[in-house]
């Protein structure tokens, strides 16, 4: 087939005087077609006749006006729909293999006789107008730290101009995480752009009914950072559409960052937060010279942060404890019936005493859950070692495998003085240092000598450097044995 780009190579070697065979053999076609374009003086696109016949019949032509009717009154029902519909009232007419026809007529209705589809309009933005926020869940990336899976979110915070992006661990759509994500954006950012727009975010947006728009504590937050909040329509995700948009770009590149890694484990919180600022920092790379542009327009920072916390004044139970939005978490023995103040963030709890922290506890996730530390209650269970076999948070008294296995060892030792010499060993993690102690019990596990408080002591208090414990070394299967029997079977690999 001759294309129209040698057809015009043929009329220019024509019309440098070339004779019609050589100008026939540059353009790369026979004298005769080349004789047959020089009469017609017209390109091969523009002497295609319009095909306006069938190649084979329609299979659907006779019950396309049922079909026409069912999409008239529902535009939404699809083809394999539709499809179903017709074996259902004619067995046997339709072949499975006749689906494609019918979703090539289906298709050629919609865009000539269907509903006007949904526009969707390029909106122009401004340096400095608008910064949009949201949060993206990152648990199915199936991130683990220290080997434990970490389901948890991202705080994700854009600038539709420059399309500079940032984020920050959280692990709920609370007003804390909202809060703190935004507060770091900014002070990130080093500026304050005019407006802030979020999804319908309950942690920021009053129920319909309400008169306020917003929450007083999102009211307060913006108020100090001199931002107008916006908020999208209900069902309207695509109104906070460049956030939307990140986060699919953003979620992609960190999962081909995390193949790139080689794993999706971290030893540690702080290493997986430094990887994702890593993250970040690479994505932002390309967006200097906007983002100066953004900079050059954003408003200053306050002098400091607002620090917008819940707080709660608890009185500290007999057992030692404090029950925060259903979930139940250890304080020292010593606040026992003291008021404190507990200040709520994102991911943790201080408790506050007389005007000084008196804790940092990690805080929980979901409901009905509890943290017990062991050194706020091991001065009083080592003197009532008798409550230890039925205390309700037991399960929590265990700092590590380690101390389990010791445990279960002292039980099948001495089964009636098991519960005092653990109790003894917890005392000896609080007092002296917990990290040796486990060590301590490692050794003694996997060696000779009897497990026992003094031999624990001993080892702690002797500084003796300890063996680490031995790698085990798995060699990687070779696949290619299972490759050879599949082909011996006859089966593709």
């Amino acid at each position: 087939m001759v294309s129209d780009h040698q057809a015009r190579l043929l009329m220019k070697l024509i019309g440098q005087g070339k004779r019609l065979g050589a100008a026939a053999a540059g353009a790369g076609m026979c004298e005769r077609t080349a004789r047959k374009y020089r009469k017609l003086g017209q390109l091969p696109s523009e002497c295609q006749a319009e095909h306006t016949w069938r190649t084979r019949d329609d299979p659907f032509v006779e019950v396309w006006p049922e079909l026409q009717e069912l999409l008239e009154v529902n535009p939404g029902l699809q083809a394999k729909t539709l499809f179903a519909e017709l074996q259902r009232r004619y067995p046997g007419r339709f072949a499975d293999g006749q689906l494609r026809t019918l979703q090539r007529r289906v298709r050629v209705w919609r865009a000539l006789e269907g509903p006007a589809q949904e526009v969707f309009f390029p909106q122009e933005h401004f340096p400095g107008e608008r910064g949009e926020s949201d949060f993206c869940h990152l648990t199915e990336l199936g991130i683990t730290i220290a080997g434990q899976p970490f389901p948890h979110l991202l705080y994700h915070f854009v600038l539709p101009y420059s399309n500079w992006e940032t984020g920050s661990i959280c692990f709920a759509e609370s007003f804390e995480s909202l809060s703190e994500g935004l507060e770091q954006a900014l002070f990130t950012l080093g500026g304050v752009p005019q407006r802030h727009r979020t999804d319908r975010l309950s942690a920021a947006i009053q129920p319909p009914q309400c008169p306020e728009e917003f929450t007083r504590s999102y009211q307060a937050l913006l108020r100090h950072y001199g931002l107008v909040g916006e908020k999208i329509q209900a069902g309207q995700a695509h109104e906070n559409g460049d956030v939307e948009q990140r986060h699919h770009r953003l979620k992609e590149a960190l999962d081909q960052a995390l193949m790139l890694r080689g794993s999706r484990d971290f030893g540690s919180r702080g290493e997986y937060g430094a990887f994702l600022q890593a993250l970040f920092t690479q994505l932002n790379a390309g967006r200097t010279a906007r983002l100066q542009e953004e900079q050059a327009k954003l408003r200053a920072l306050p002098a400091r942060r607002l620090g917008a916390v819940k707080r709660q004044r608890l009185k500290v139970t007999p057992s030692s404890t404090i029950r925060v939005q259903h979930n139940v978490y250890s304080v020292h023995s010593r606040l026992i019936g003291e008021t404190v103040e507990v200040r709520l963030f994102s991911d943790r709890l201080e408790v506050w005493y007389a005007q000084r922290q008196v804790e940092s506890l990690p805080r929980l996730r979901g409901e009905y859950r509890e943290h017990i530390q062991y050194r706020h209650i091991i001065d009083w269970l080592v003197r009532k070692p008798g409550a230890f076999a039925h205390y309700l948070y037991r399960s929590q008294l265990f700092p590590s495998s380690h101390f389990r296995m010791a445990y279960d060892a002292l039980v099948a030792q001495q089964p009636e003085r098991a519960d005092r010499e653990y109790l003894k060993l917890l005392y000896l993690a609080a007092r002296e240092n917990e990290t040796a102690v486990q060590e301590a019990l490692r050794a003694l596990l996997d060696g000779e000598r009897p497990l026992s408080v003094a031999a624990v002591e001993d080892l702690v208090r002797s500084g003796q450097r300890l063996a680490p414990p031995t790698e085990v070394l798995i060699e990687p299967v070779d696949l290619r044995a299972y490759d050879a029997l599949l082909e011996y079977q006859g089966v593709a690999p």
